[in-house]
């Protein structure tokens, strides 16, 4: 039976996405203010466009010239359908160029912050202060609106910096609302909807009323497994599932060798405090270490432990098995992240998350994703919701493939003691600290490198680790955290004193983007 989409009957926002660095955080802007957004790709028929009848549409920015070869375009009659349009900066030239207007390289280009006027008398801007910040990323400018709109905001270098046609629905701005270095980002946004009329009912309630119904239509009077990993994706996506079919659901916890210190005792223990649902747990480091071993490729790992994944449930579905027959459904907490960091839509391969790129094509399985349209952030107001316990709902992301990720080429049991003690470290201190709800994830890294040291007035030649932590708000940006030197030099000094082998630590100061939270 085919899964019906729980965001169905929701009122929608388009994103059109050009290539941005940003499209998914305005998707997740418009979400914070109650209303569905998803992404799609830019050239999408404007029948099929029609076909979905969203409330809104938006244009997001991209890293072309609209001039250039091969530049993405659009559709004007995209203009026509009736439907509110918001284009954002190469969005808003692309608007321009479509009806009428003027787009020119100016050499008045713009980066970072830059200094804007907002005319009072703007739909899009009202009740906004005339003097403001705002964030500026290009380098071809918006020269002339097209005919019947109204020029409602400028900087020193971009005279059409805003333009509306509010009767037509119409508006477009240069500058990034969606980010947070735009004060008054949101509010453009909130306008914008307000011009919409779409209804604002994307919340923890709706989403979890929504998903129930969608399981119980998928799955019907079968039954399902669980593949509970501990973190709050996977806790949360079975408490989902519990609530639509109760006890025809088994959750299998695999204990694959690639877990955090302490984690399998903290699984099964908060999992029987919290959930009437059925545990099964698997112990099965030797089968995972065993097809890792040589293997360094992280591509080939995240699919080899995708593969083992779907096996081990295979062997355990007997164990869910009733007198209406075996599992035949596998229930999993992918999140929209998973989805578009694994090349869906416009998006480019990032890496293949073991539940979506990593999964093999004739496992018996039919998928129960109910969580495949949700940010972390709402993964985890959901949790709030159902009364999941905080320490659930509260605790740090962790890969599906666990520690074979954090370990730069072959995963070993030496490595992995290694890194799983060095870990342990770096929670203590960052909970000492009062730092674990302030960092969104922090962890270590073991890279396939040795390094000289001085120890005891000896030379060593071991193993560097690196610490990397970050903030953010869901997953899809992210900045390092600066930390204090003090708690820094603690870590650093515990793990190269208590782990044998370390003789070294850095600090990875890379945000995403360039970089990925995890290092493979």
């Amino acid at each position: 039976m085919a899964a019906s989409d729980p965001h169905e009957e929701f009122d929608t926002v388009l994103v059109l996405d050009f290539g941005a660095q940003y499209a998914q955080v305005i998707a997740r802007r418009v979400r914070d203010a109650h209303v569905y957004s998803e992404i799609v790709a830019p050239d999408i028929p404007v029948a099929e466009l029609a076909q979905r009848r969203p409330a809104g549409i938006i244009l997001s920015g991209g890293p072309k010239s609209v001039y250039s070869e091969g530049a993405p375009r659009v559709d004007p009659a995209l203009f026509s359908l009736g439907v509110p349009v918001l284009g954002i900066c190469y969005g808003q030239q692309l608007m321009a160029q479509a009806l009428g207007g003027e787009v020119a390289r100016t050499g008045a280009g713009e980066f970072g912050k830059t200094a804007f006027r907002a005319d009072a008398g703007s739909l899009l801007l009202r009740d906004q202060p005339a003097e403001q910040t705002v964030w500026m990323s290009h380098n071809d400018t918006v020269v002339r609106a097209p005919d019947g709109f109204r020029v409602v905001g400028s900087t020193p270098g971009t005279p059409v910096a805003a333009f509306e046609d509010p009767e037509r629905g119409l508006f477009g701005v240069q500058y990034h609302p969606e980010v947070t270095h735009t004060p008054h980002g949101q509010e453009v946004l909130k306008a914008f909807l307000g011009a919409t009329c779409a209804r604002p009912s994307w919340t923890a309630y709706s989403v979890i009323e929504a998903s129930v119904a969608a399981v119980r239509d998928q799955i019907g009077a079968g039954r399902a497994v669980c593949g509970l990993s501990g973190g709050v994706d996977s806790a949360v996506a079975a408490a989902l599932v519990e609530r639509a079919i109760g006890e025809r659901l088994t959750c299998v916890f695999v204990d694959h060798g690639l877990l955090r210190h302490g984690e399998a005792e903290q699984v099964e223990e908060a999992f029987g405090r919290h959930s009437a649902a059925h545990l099964v747990t698997v112990k099965a480091a030797d089968r995972f270490l065993d097809k890792l071993a040589g293997v360094d490729d992280p591509e080939t790992k995240r699919k080899i432990i995708g593969t083992e994944f779907v096996r081990t449930f295979e062997d355990a579905a007997a164990d869910a098995a009733g007198d209406d027959g075996h599992a035949t459904f596998l229930v999993q907490g992918t999140l929209y992240p998973d989805v578009i960091e694994s090349g869906h839509g416009t998006a480019a391969v990032i890496k293949s998350h073991h539940n979506v790129g990593g999964l093999p094509q004739d496992m018996t399985f039919a998928l129960v994703e109910p969580l495949r349209w949700l940010f972390k952030d709402e993964v985890r107001r959901v949790g709030e919701e159902l009364g999941l316990p905080e320490d659930i709902v509260w605790r740090q992301p962790f890969p599906g493939p666990g520690l074979a990720v954090r370990i730069i080429g072959e995963v070993t049991r030496e490595r992995l003691d290694l890194l799983r003690a060095a870990d342990r470290i770096v929670g203590e201190e960052l909970r000492r600290a009062g730092l674990e709800r302030e960092i969104w994830q922090a962890f270590a890294v073991l890279p396939a490198i040795r390094s000289v040291g001085v120890q005891g007035d000896e030379r060593t030649y071991g193993h560097p680790v690196i610490l990397r932590a970050v903030t953010s708000e869901d997953a899809m940006t992210a900045d390092f955290a600066r930390i204090d030197w003090d708690v820094l030099e603690g870590i650093a000094g515990r793990v190269i004193n208590e782990v044998p082998g370390i003789n070294r630590m850095a600090y990875d100061i890379t945000s995403k983007p360039p970089g990925t939270i995890e290092w493979e």
